[in-house]
């Protein structure tokens, strides 16, 4: 191959975009792959929850699903949760009550479904369009409803006034006629005036609220309204019960309505007790299922479904670039794959992503760069996964000394002692170290397999986590003695490079609370 034709594939994969909120909408649909069932899973009526971590695709599913069923002939009404009201502002000030952050929340929510309705019914013809607007116009009545709490003051003031003075009346008939009359008249007046002192607050009514949404979807049938609310953990964590209590009680129970919810799971709370009732929405009851995007990427022991996913989103993405750029470009993905990458190098990408798409997509691209007008090779990949972790990974933890001190202990004891990258740690005890949860978030930790049993005590389950590629890569590369391997340089081209992703609960079971008692 031309040096040409390997730097048009190259700047292929480094202009792959990084995030789907600024890709439109059509490329999306294009681009889109579902890892194994989760497309069908996702285009069910079911009300569902979408669990995943940063860049594991969820808004871009989402934006996907909007497509589909646009094309189908529903209604698809996407928010996204960061960009309504003043999310940085009002909500998180503590100086207000939660019940009146929570209920500017809830407004403006129903604000922003109102104007992507209003849109939709400007746009579109629906079996009832005059009972369409007279719903919205309803709805937004029982959502904007304002009360002014405060005290009131009934004031009632009673007054006469007396006056004097002739009159003339004449009146024009056959039998002209005439009266004059002289004397007193007494007006009395009665003045009534109400005063409130107090604040003006909006309140959502459940009841209106409800009945409003049910006369929205039956105005719209034949055509079903799909709710698709993004970036749900962008809220408040105190808040986000109020709004999944509102869904709960006016949206969820309407017939021809779907709520699909992306969010991340250690960083939600859709549920608290309330007494003999609760707040919020139980998973699993209120909405019928939530789904794991990072359970479906974990592609652990079937690494050919893996790299069959990978190599479909990077061809997706780069094909109709190539399309414009080359005379003949690659007919599909296996063809575009082998032009792109060495031997064994999309391989090693594909465990370097550890089931991330943005990592993978920012990781082949740093690849690319290495490889210049060459295709990518093991060491390409390598040198790119240490990047990715130095330049955006590590630098998440600049301002969370904690977990940074986690990661610093796990690696002392994985890498270092155990010249290892996998563990284990016990389900139940590591829930109580919110640091391993952040580290989780930030991709710096992954979770592998979940519900491992030790067969000694079978009342005890583990969970299988990970180093990030990328971490245990950098100590490799640049790291001390203490961790690096003795041939350095033959490892950076070496297959068996990285050690295999395996657990073993009598080597790699981690004692948490004996590691981190230094940190207390």
């Amino acid at each position: 191959m031309t040096d040409r034709r390997q730097r048009h594939v190259n700047q292929a994969l480094m202009r792959i975009p990084r995030r789907a909120e600024s890709t439109d909408r059509s490329t999306l649909a294009t681009t889109y792959v579902a890892a194994g069932s989760f497309s069908a899973m996702l285009n069910s009526e079911d009300h569902q929850i979408l669990y995943g971590r940063r860049g594991t695709g969820k808004t871009h599913a989402l934006l996907y699903l909007s497509d589909v069923v646009e094309r189908a002939g529903d209604v698809a009404v996407y928010v996204d949760l960061r960009t309504i009201g003043s999310a940085g502002g009002l909500y998180a000030d503590s100086s207000l009550s939660p019940s009146t952050r929570g209920t500017h929340l809830l407004v403006d929510t129903l604000e922003a479904i109102h104007e992507e309705l209003l849109t939709a019914a400007m746009e579109r013809e629906f079996g009832d369009p005059d009972g369409l607007l007279r719903a919205m116009d309803t709805l937004v009545d029982a959502s904007t409803a304002v009360e002014v709490v405060g005290e009131v003051e009934a004031e009632t003031r009673l007054g006469e006034k007396e006056h004097s003075g002739a009159g003339v009346e004449l009146s024009v008939s056959t039998a002209p006629r005439g009266r004059i009359s002289a004397g007193q008249q007494r007006t009395v007046r009665a003045e009534s005036r109400l005063r409130r002192t107090g604040v003006e607050q909006h309140r959502v009514l459940f009841g209106p609220l409800g009945r409003a949404l049910r006369a929205v979807a039956k105005a719209m049938r034949p055509s079903r309204l799909w709710v698709l609310l993004d970036e749900w953990s962008s809220l408040p964590v105190d808040l986000q019960p109020l709004l999944a209590d509102l869904l709960r009680r006016s949206v969820l129970p309407v017939p021809g309505i779907t709520v699909k919810i992306a969010a991340i799971e250690r960083r939600s709370r859709f549920f608290v007790p309330n007494g003999n009732d609760y707040l919020g929405i139980e998973v699993g009851s209120d909405a019928a299922s939530a789904v794991s995007l990072d359970d479906f990427m974990i592609f652990d022991h079937t690494q050919n479904r893996a790299q069959e996913f990978f190599g479909q989103l990077f061809y997706n993405h780069a094909g109709p670039r190539l399309a414009t750029m080359m005379r003949e470009p690659p007919a599909d993905a296996d063809a575009f794959l082998g032009e792109a990458f060495r031997r064994g190098a999309f391989a090693e990408l594909v465990r370097a992503a550890e089931g991330v798409p943005r990592d993978a997509i920012n990781i082949a691209a740093l690849a690319a760069q290495h490889a210049n007008a060459e295709p990518i090779a093991l060491a390409d990949v390598r040198n790119a996964a240490k990047d990715w972790y130095l330049r955006d990974k590590r630098n998440a933890l600049a301002v969370n000394e904690p977990a940074r001190r986690t990661l610093q202990l796990l690696v002392d004891e994985i890498v270092g002692n155990r010249r290892s990258r996998t563990f284990v740690l016990d389900q139940l005890g590591y829930a109580a170290y919110e640091t391993i949860d952040e580290l989780y978030d930030a991709r710096l930790l992954h979770l592998l397999r979940r519900g491992i049993v030790d067969p000694q005590h079978p009342g005890r389950l583990y969970d299988g986590f990970a180093i990030d590629y990328g971490c245990y890569v950098s100590l490799l590369l640049v790291g001390d003695q203490h961790t690096r391997v003795r041939d350095r340089g033959g490892w950076i081209s070496s297959p068996k490079g990285v050690p295999p992703d395996g657990f073993s609960l009598s080597r790699v079971a981690v004692d948490l609370p004996t590691l981190l008692k230094g940190m207390a």
